[in-house]
């Protein structure tokens, strides 16, 4: 059964009308009851039973601190609009200070190789994602290989998954986005205004065999992206040879980004 956003917004006036109260609508919209979508993946996409990425925190600040080429990499793949106004900001990759990324973990004796340092952030895709169980047309959704989607053309702008994400991993276009994209990218769609959006590991790319642009924008390497479940693959190789922190563990959500310091 496939929920559009007209239908949902009838199903919701005609509750109201009713005098119904709001559970009804969303009794309608159940988890279970609307199927996500399914991507097409030509032979040769990637194959992965949990997709995860890992950070060289070293690497990547040792690069400079004002380097941006993953994020400008993202930007121009995916058509992410530009505004000049910080409150319409939309960002998949961006950067934050240490002591704001890990605040629940901060130490204060922390190396000062990494305090008051600015970390590379996106989605964390996580395994226990709070946004899949609160959206109610599942616009957001985790694949079996661990990736949490965001399917814009389902999304209705309830922004639910906003206030469920603890990691503030999801941007509202509140204007139209076509205007202000920059670079234009006419092999992935663009979006309206009324929409969430946010970083989706670049499964577009995975689906035809490439890695994530960020990892293979990075100049030095920073980014190492694998199969968390393969034994084998460079990520596991590099968990196991360097510590690593992650953030928000007390939550429970079990995120798939790692970063090695």
């Amino acid at each position: 059964m496939g929920v559009s956003r007209r239908e949902f917004l009838k199903l919701a006036g005609l509750t109201a009308a009713l005098g119904l109260g709001t559970g009804t609508a969303f009794e309608l919209l159940a988890p279970g009851q609307v199927e996500a979508g399914e991507y097409l993946r030509s032979e040769n996409a990637l194959r992965g039973k949990r997709w995860a990425m890992a950070f060289d925190v070293k690497k990547c600040l040792a690069n400079g601190e004002d380097c941006r080429i993953c994020i400008d990499a993202c930007i121009n793949e995916h058509n992410i609009p530009q505004y000049d106004n910080p409150l319409h900001e939309i960002k998949w990759i961006w950067k934050d200070l240490y002591k704001y990324a890990f605040e629940d973990t901060e130490n204060p004796y922390v190396s000062d190789d990494y305090k008051d340092k600015p970390f590379i952030l996106l989605c964390n895709h996580c395994d226990e994602p709070p946004c899949v169980r609160v959206c109610p047309t599942q616009a957001t959704f985790r694949r079996p290989d661990g990736i949490v989607m965001q399917d814009m053309h389902r999304c209705i702008g309830c922004r639910f998954c906003m206030a469920a994400c603890p990691y503030g991993s999801r941007n509202f276009n509140w204007l139209d986005p076509r205007p202000h994209i920059v670079h234009y990218n006419p092999k992935y769609p663009t979006r309206r205004r009324g929409v969430v959006e946010k970083c989706i590991f670049c499964n577009e790319r995975i689906d035809v065999g490439k890695k994530p642009v960020c990892v293979d924008a990075c100049p030095v390497g920073a980014i190492i992206f694998g199969d968390l479940h393969d034994p084998n693959s460079e990520l596991r190789q590099v968990l196991r040879k360097r510590f690593s922190i992650r953030r928000k563990l007390e939550l429970g959500t079990k995120p798939s980004m790692f970063y090695l310091i």
